[in-house]
C-alpha cells in the first residue's frame, strides 16, 4: 500500500497509476492544505463557491476507486500534477500560499524560458547536477534530447501520429540496436515509472542516439511518408547501432546494456568509482 500513498508533512495523500501518471486524493489533498475536520464536506463547498463564479473544478477531476479506512475501495474524486495545482490556487488556506507563490514563480519562468530557449537549457542541466549527474553524462544525455527531437520533428511532418505511433517507432529502434523495447528495457534494468535514459550509462545513451540519428537520417534522404515508410527507416536506423553495439561488445568483450540504474546510488558516484577500479 506504501506505493499508493504520498506523504506530505507527516500526512498521506492516497494516489493511483492511471493513464500513464499519478493521480492524487483531492479530499487527502484538501485536509493536508486546510487542516479540516471535514475535508470532504470542504472539498464540496470549495466546488459549489467556485461555481458561482464559473469555474467548475469538477472538470479537472476523474473518479478512481481508491482504498478506504475500512480496506474497501471506493469511487474518489482524484486530480493529476496539473489539476491538483489548480485546486490548491482556490484554497484560501496559509498553508497553500507557499505552493501558490511557487506556481507563481514557475509560471514566469516559463515565460522567460520561452522567450529565451537556453535558460529551459541551463535549467535541465542545474537539474540534472542536483541528482547527482556528471557533466560528461549531462552533455550525452541532453545531446540524446536534441537527436530525439529532431526524429520526432521529422515523424511529426510526415504524418506520423504521436504518442501511439510514435511509440511503435521508438520500440522499433530501441529493439534492433539493444534486442529490447523501451518496456523490456526498463524491467531489465529493474525500473518501474523511471524515464529509461535517466538511468543509461554512456555507452548505452551513445547507441541509442545513433539508432535514433542514422534513423532520421534515412527518414530525410529518403523522404519517407507515414508509418510504414518511417517503420521501414526506424528499423534500419536501429540496425546499424545494433550493428555497431555487438561490434563493441566483441572489442569489449562484455554487453553494452546494463542492468545497473541510478536509482539508489547516483550516476556520479557510480563514475568515480568505475575510474578508481
Amino acid at each position: 500500500m506504501d506505493g499508493a500513498l504520498a506523504v506530505f508533512e507527516g500526512k498521506k495523500i492516497r494516489k493511483i497509476w492511471h493513464k500513464d501518471e499519478w493521480w492524487f486524493s483531492v479530499v487527502d489533498t484538501v485536509e493536508v492544505l486546510t487542516d479540516s475536520s471535514n475535508p470532504r464536506n470542504y472539498w464540496n463547498m470549495l466546488k459549489k463557491r467556485e461555481s458561482e463564479h464559473g469555474i467548475e473544478l469538477s472538470t479537472f477531476c476523474v473518479q478512481l476507486k481508491l482504498p478506504s479506512a475500512d480496506g474497501k475501495f471506493y469511487e474518489t474524486d482524484c486530480v493529476n500534477t496539473e489539476g491538483a495545482f489548480r485546486i490548491i490556487q482556490s484554497i484560501p488556506s496559509p498553508k497553500a500560499e507557499p505552493f501558490k507563490l511557487w506556481l507563481a514563480k514557475v509560471g514566469y519562468e516559463r515565460v522567460k524560458e520561452i522567450e529565451n530557449p537556453e535558460l529551459a537549457q541551463k535549467r535541465m542541466i542545474e537539474t540534472y547536477k542536483a541528482k547527482g549527474y556528471s557533466d560528461a553524462w549531462i552533455e550525452k544525455r541532453v545531446r540524446g534530447i536534441a537527436i530525439r527531437d529532431e526524429l520526432t520533428s521529422e515523424w511529426k511532418k510526415r504524418n506520423v501520429k504521436e504518442h501511439t505511433e510514435f511509440a511503435i517507432l521508438t520500440a522499433e529502434i530501441s529493439k534492433a540496436t539493444f534486442g529490447m523495447t523501451p518496456n523490456e528495457y526498463s524491467q531489465f534494468k529493474g525500473l518501474k515509472k523511471e524515464n529509461l535514459r535517466d538511468h543509461m550509462n554512456d555507452l548505452e545513451l551513445i547507441f541509442n542516439m545513433l539508432g535514433e540519428t542514422v534513423s532520421t537520417e534515412i527518414t530525410k534522404k529518403e523522404d519517407k511518408q507515414g508509418f510504414i515508410q518511417n517503420k521501414d527507416a526506424a528499423i534500419r536506423g536501429g540496425t546499424v547501432a545494433g550493428n555497431a553495439r555487438k561490434a563493441t561488445e566483441k572489442e569489449l568483450e562484455r554487453p553494452v546494456s546494463s542492468k545497473e540504474n541510478f536509482l539508489v546510488e547516483p550516476e556520479k558516484v557510480k563514475r568515480k568509482k568505475l575510474q578508481k577500479l
